[in-house]
């Protein structure tokens, strides 16, 4: 009757016992299949409901034995989550079918979606088409408007607290840290401070403010915005700093990160995260609303396609030999195709600006005064002097194609907003391109220079230091 299942863990010890445990075959009536996944206080497993036939995801967790108030928190969570769910009936929100809470153990039965979490296609590598980032955001602002509609308040919407299915429907799970608005928070024993996940958090909820719905429309804006661009709105190298980002500085526009995404996420998103609550969204319809203007701009399914093609260039040049793979995407996203034709004008002298780029394939001419200095090619950098100096981004040439070119354009805002570790290889790579053809001007330099004067060796006389 019992199966053993070793889990490793880095749990407390008073909760280590139960997980080293024998695991039964069934959780109540639940012929258990298989573990989904694990934490801390709490295993998911894939079971099958006998009444019903279907496969069901169910959360089991044991109270420890020498914590009380440990224990106490987490029965109340549990209530928390099973009253909740069972309240809320959405087609984006998990359900919740059954909720059981014993002496020491208590299990929540729910819907079992076969998908991925959300914080999986956060991943700078691994970023969804931009139409159905935002479709996932529409329908999630939706549930969350169902979900205030009934009084509830999730408070710890996050990635990795939605699932996708395979036709991009999400479903908000884990409904543990919900409040309920509906009683009187003086009174309300269920309220808990601090919690949530502080990347995600509302600068209200940082400061331990009441809370309404507008705390969630401000997560999934962060959520939205880690989707759009690969990283967070704010990051800090500790937790204090990143507090105090999240209160008082402003987060960079989408479009400075990214420049292929439409300019009008940048109001949608600065309106989700303002930290002004009266100016911020009301409600999860109005934030669906403004998401659905910016739609029909977005591009469809043969944009993945596209960036895999980008990618697979970018890996074959001498250029980007050095750089990683995770580089590389980020890399796609702070940058610009450009398809020119010939004798257009890439780079002009006097121009002021610190965007340089990468010649895909084709032919430029680089020239000062109206006089032709070189012509690059394939895998050649242009523009990247006024890109490193470190206080004039004055052009001193100008850059116009031979044929038609594809050109790729770097973001020079984008890169400063970019991750260190792609700062810095840029500048690298940027710099040993320099230096290589200050040398080859150099060699032409001295070509059409006068006879240099030949000089002997050095005699090196040598002297014994006194003792």
């Amino acid at each position: 009757m019992f199966k053993r299942i070793a889990l490793f863990l880095p749990v407390k010890k008073n909760q280590q016992k139960w997980y080293s445990r024998n695991a039964m075959e069934k959780i109540g009536k639940y012929e258990i299949l298989r573990t989904l996944g694990k934490g801390a206080t709490a295993i998911v497993y894939l079971a099958r409901d006998p009444d019903s036939g279907r496969e069901v995801a169910v959360k089991l967790i044991r109270f420890g034995d020498d914590n009380a108030v440990i224990s106490r928190r987490l029965r109340k969570l549990f209530q928390i989550e099973g009253s909740v769910g069972r309240r809320l009936d959405h087609p984006n929100i998990v359900k919740i079918y059954d909720a059981v809470i014993e002496n020491e153990q208590a299990y929540i039965v729910m819907e079992y979606i076969a998908g991925q979490a959300l914080d999986y296609y956060s991943a700078i590598n691994r970023l969804l088409p931009m139409h159905r980032a935002v479709g996932i955001i529409f329908k999630c602002c939706l549930a969350l408007d169902h979900a205030f509609r009934c009084g509830v308040v999730h408070r710890d919407i996050k990635p990795a607290n939605i699932m996708v299915d395979a036709e991009d429907n999400p479903k908000i799970t884990d409904f543990g840290l919900a409040l309920n608005l509906q009683k009187d928070m003086n009174q309300d024993s269920t309220f808990i401070m601090g919690v949530g996940s502080p990347a995600y958090m509302s600068p209200e909820q940082i400061k331990n403010y009441p809370l309404n719905q507008k705390t969630d429309l401000y997560s999934l804006g962060v959520v939205l915005f880690q989707l759009l661009t690969g990283r967070l709105p704010f990051r800090a190298a500790n937790h204090g700093a990143l507090t105090y980002k999240i209160v008082n500085m402003d987060p960079p526009s989408v479009s400075d990160l990214n420049p292929n995404l439409p300019e009008g996420l940048n109001s949608i998103l600065k309106k989700a995260m303002e930290k002004d609550l009266y100016n911020r969204y009301r409600n999860g319809a109005e934030f669906a609303k403004d998401l659905s203007t910016v739609r029909y701009q977005m591009f469809d399914e043969s944009e993945t396609q596209q960036d895999n093609k980008h990618f697979d260039m970018l890996r074959g040049m001498e250029f980007f030999a050095g750089f990683e793979d995770i580089e590389l995407w980020e890399v796609l996203r702070i940058s610009v195709w450009r398809n020119v034709s010939d004798k257009v004008a890439l780079i002009r002298e006097g121009d002021k600006h610190r965007s340089f780029g990468v010649i895909i394939h084709g032919f430029v001419e680089v020239s000062i005064e109206g006089k032709s200095l070189c012509r690059l090619g394939s895998g050649e950098v242009v523009g990247e002097m006024a890109y490193l100096h470190p206080s004039d981004s004055k052009r001193m040439a100008t850059v116009v194609t031979l044929e038609p070119t594809l050109f790729l354009e770097v973001n020079s805002s984008a890169l400063d907003l970019a991750s260190e570790e792609l700062l810095e290889r840029f500048r690298k790579t940027l710099l040993s391109c320099v230096l290589a053809r200050m040398r080859e001007a150099d060699k032409v330099l001295a070509r059409s220079g006068p006879p240099a004067v030949q000089g002997r060796a050095a005699a090196c006389d040598l002297e014994l230091a006194p003792p």
